[in-house]
């Protein structure tokens, strides 16, 4: 019996200037040839928010500083008979507009762009699923969430304290 492989954690960096959306054409799957937020697999040791930058960062060329997390939600890929392939933990990430001027297509990104949501919506067959939603959520009044903070380092498992009376 195999066991199950881990669930896996990615982001989605998300950028609005002007109403408008930072997108990326995808050249990878999933979602190869859509539009959609740049993003993909947090690294061994990386934060969400370092995530989010060097994500933007290498697919865009656009250097911003994650805010917090706009929303989290689930990928589950079932095979034919099933079975579940893969399962993924995507965090939305807001990150701040740093004025930069110049943009560029790079690492799994074929082509990148700033979209208003009524051409996000126009378009849905060249869309990422979900973007439309994501697209809207960003460009709400909701905001970020508060925690976790961006600059603040992650938390980390302490030892357990051996109760009084006890030898460790």
């Amino acid at each position: 019996m195999n066991s199950p492989s881990p669930v896996s954690a990615a982001i989605l960096a998300v950028v609005v200037r002007d109403r408008r959306l930072l997108l990326i054409r995808r050249a990878n799957p999933p979602d190869q040839g859509l539009w959609g937020f740049p993003g993909g697999r947090i690294e061994h040791g990386e934060t969400v928010m370092q995530a989010a930058e060097r994500e933007l960062r290498e697919e865009t060329g656009f250097i911003a500083r994650a805010q917090g997390v706009l929303t989290a939600f689930d990928v589950l890929d079932h095979a034919p008979d099933g079975a579940l392939r893969f399962h993924y933990v995507i965090v939305v990430v807001r990150c701040a507009d740093s004025g930069q001027d110049t943009v560029r297509a790079a690492d799994d990104a074929l082509d990148v762009d700033w979209f208003t949501l009524d051409q996000v919506r126009d378009a849905p067959e060249r869309m990422s699923p979900g973007l439309l939603e994501l697209g809207t959520l960003a460009l709400s009044d909701r905001g970020i969430a508060p925690w976790p903070v961006p600059t603040a380092a992650p938390l980390r498992r302490r030892p357990p304290v051996p109760a009084q009376g006890s030898t460790p």
